[in-house]
C-alpha cells in the first residue's frame, strides 16, 4: 500500500488492484482506522482505493516492501503508456500470478567470484536494459548456486527503476498448475491472455516439465509469443538445455536461443567471501578463523553455509557465549558429519601447500629450507592423524621419502604444538579444516 493524502480527515491510500484492496478493508480496514485516529483524533475515516501505477508491481498474494534504492542509484523511471487495449483487469491478472519475492535476494547481497561472474554480469544486463542482446537468459548450475537469488535480484532492480513494466516470476510448478486450473475451468484464453501481458517472464526450475508435455506444449507457444512481442524471457534449470531429459527437442532448442549461463561449484575464495558478507549484514562477531574453517569444510552449496552461520550466531546470542572453533564444531556436528568424505594424503599436501603459500610441488621436492620443510613436516603429521596410511605410504607420497622422516616430522610438529601456542593454533585450524 502507498499512502497517498490526508484531506479533509480522510486518509486515502492505495493498493495496486482491486481483489487487494477489498482484501485490506475487509481485514484491516477497521484497526487501520484506529492506528491513525489514535494519532490523530481528527480522522474520521480511511478510503482505500485501486492505483496500479501509483504502487510498483506487487510482489504476488502476500505483498512486501522493495528494498530501498542503493546510494546513488537514479529514481525509478516514468511509468510507459499501456498497451493499446490493455486494462486495469488484466493488469490485476498479469499481478496475482508472481511468486512473493524474497527481500534479500538483491544484486547488492550478491557475492560475485569467478564461478558465477557469467552469470552475474548477464542478470544485471536483463535488469538495467529493456532490449537486450539475447533472449531469453537460461542460467543453470546445482542446487544453492545462486539462480533463484538472480532471478529475484532481476525482478526487484526492473521494479524500483521501471514499475510500469510487468515482472513476473514463478516456478515451472506453479505454471503448470496455473495451466491445469486453466484448463479445468475451460479458461484457456485467459490464461494465454494473463502470459502473454507480461514484459519480463521468469521461470524457475524447468527441468520439472519433464515429461509433462501438455505443459511443455503450452510452454513452448508462450515462450514464442514473448519472445515474438520483444518480451525478455529468464529460465533456470540444474542442467544445460542440451542436458535436460524428458524436455521435447523443439523447447530444448528455444532455451538455448539466447545466453545460456551456468553457475560454477563456488571455490573457497567465494564461500569465505559469502561469510564474511553475510556476517555483515547480521552485525555479527565471527572469528576470522571460524569463517575459514566454515568455507573450508562445507562445500556443499550457498544455503547450507549461510544456515551453518545462521545457526552459529542464533547459538551464541541465546547462550550468550562467544563464537569460537571449538563451539563451531560442536553446534554443527551433524552438518559438518553430513560433509564429511575421505580424506587423501594429496589433499592435505594441497591444503597445507595453500595455506602457507608454497608450490604443491615443493612437498615432493628435495628441498630443505625452513619455509618449505616446515609446511611439509605439518603435512606429514596431519597425514599421520587423518589417513589410514602407514609411515612407509607416507613417506613414498612425499617423494619416496623414509619412514624415519616422517617419523622426525610428527615428532617435530607435536613438540612445536606444545612450546608454541600460535602454531599449534595454525595447525589446529588446518587439521579442522582437512578432516571429514
Amino acid at each position: 500500500m502507498t499512502l497517498v493524502e490526508v484531506r479533509d480527515s480522510v486518509v486515502r491510500i492505495a493498493a495496486p488492484t482491486r481483489f487487494k484492496r477489498d482484501w485490506i478493508h475487509n481485514h484491516f480496514g477497521a484497526r487501520i482506522r484506529a492506528l491513525w485516529q489514535s494519532e490523530d483524533a481528527n480522522v474520521r475515516d480511511i478510503e482505500i482505493i485501486v492505483m496500479p501505477e501509483r504502487v510498483g508491481g506487487s510482489s504476488g498474494d502476500e505483498d512486501i516492501d522493495v528494498p530501498e534504492r542503493a546510494a546513488g542509484e537514479s529514481a525509478p523511471h516514468e511509468p510507459a503508456p499501456r498497451r493499446a487495449g490493455e486494462d486495469i483487469e488484466t493488469a490485476e491478472r498479469v499481478d496475482d500470478i508472481s511468486a512473493r519475492l524474497d527481500p534479500r535476494f538483491t544484486f547488492e547481497n550478491f557475492v560475485v567470484g569467478k564461478p558465477n561472474e557469467l552469470a552475474y554480469a548477464a542478470a544485471r544486463q536483463v535488469a538495467d536494459a529493456v532490449n537486450v542482446r539475447f533472449n531469453p537468459l537460461f542460467l543453470y548450475g546445482g542446487v544453492g548456486l545462486g539462480k533463484t537469488h538472480l532471478m529475484h535480484a532481476i525482478a526487484w532492480h526492473i521494479r524500483k527503476r521501471q514499475p510500469s513494466r510487468k515482472v513476473v516470476y514463478l516456478s515451472a510448478e506453479k505454471f503448470m498448475y496455473q495451466f491445469i486450473r486453466a484448463l479445468r475451468l475451460k479458461e484457456t484464453v485467459a490464461f494465454k491472455e494473463q502470459f502473454r501481458a507480461i514484459d519480463v517472464l521468469m521461470v524457475d526450475d524447468v527441468q520439472f516439465f519433464s515429461g509433462k508435455d501438455s505443459t511443455q506444449e503450452e510452454f513452448f507457444h508462450t515462450f514464442n509469443a514473448l519472445i515474438d512481442q520483444n518480451s525478455q524471457v529468464v529460465i533456470s534449470a540444474d542442467k544445460s538445455p542440451n542436458d535436460l531429459t524428458g524436455v521435447e527437442e523443439r523447447v530444448k532448442s528455444r532455451l538455448a536461443w539466447g545466453l545460456v549461463a551456468d553457475l560454477h561449484p563456488t571455490t573457497y575464495e567465494l564461500r569465505l567471501g559469502i561469510l564474511q558478507s553475510k556476517a555483515e549484514q547480521c552485525s555479527a562477531k565471527v572469528p576470522g578463523n571460524v569463517l575459514e574453517f566454515l568455507a573450508h569444510r562445507i562445500t556443499s552449496n550457498v544455503r547450507e553455509l549461510e544456515g551453518a552461520l545462521t545457526r552459529l550466531v542464533a547459538h551464541a546470542d541465546f547462550v550468550g557465549r562467544p563464537i569460537t572453533l571449538d563451539s563451531a564444531q560442536d553446534v554443527l556436528k551433524d552438518l559438518l558429519r553430513a560433509n564429511s568424505r575421505q580424506v587423501t594424503i594429496e589433499e592435505i599436501q594441497k591444503r597445507v601447500a595453500e595455506h602457507y603459500n608454497i608450490k604443491f610441488g615443493d612437498m615432493h621436492s628435495p628441498r630443505r629450507a625452513r619455509a618449505v620443510a616446515r609446511p611439509r613436516q605439518v603435512a606429514m603429521y596431519l597425514a599421520k592423524a587423518l589417513t589410514s596410511r602407514s609411515l612407509p605410504e607416507i613417506g613414498r607420497k612425499f617423494g619416496g621419502r623414509d619412514h624415519t622422516t616422517v617419523m622426525h616430522a610428527v615428532r617435530k610438529v607435536e613438540e612445536l604444538r606444545a612450546s608454541d601456542s600460535g602454531f599449534n593454533e595454525d595447525v589446529e585450524l588446518l587439521r579442522r579444516m582437512i578432516e571429514g
